[in-house]
């Protein structure tokens, strides 16, 4: 898995980085019928092509390269990717 949305996303979901990624692998979108019921967004570990474009345009720094994920936040490696099914 090349990026993370971790903790800092809870609440907010903000979606600048759905909009900034080229490969449309964040999800869900406020359009989906997901989106109401979680409290993240999600990067899909296969689509993601390790860009980086949604990093800078998240308000809350929740996007993490998976080597820059800090330790506390190591369990929201695995939400992302359960989130669809990896």
């Amino acid at each position: 898995m090349a990026y993370v949305i971790a903790e800092p996303c809870i609440g907010t979901k903000d979606t600048a980085c759905v909009d900034a990624c080229p490969v449309d692998c964040i999800h869900p979108k406020k359009d989906e019928p997901q989106f109401e019921g979680e409290e993240l967004l999600y990067i899909d570990p296969v689509e993601c092509i390790d860009c980086g474009a949604c990093v800078p345009v998240c308000p809350v720094s929740a996007i993490f390269a998976l080597d820059d994920l800090p330790e506390k936040w190591e369990a929201f490696t695995a939400r992302n990717a359960a989130y669809y099914g990896r």
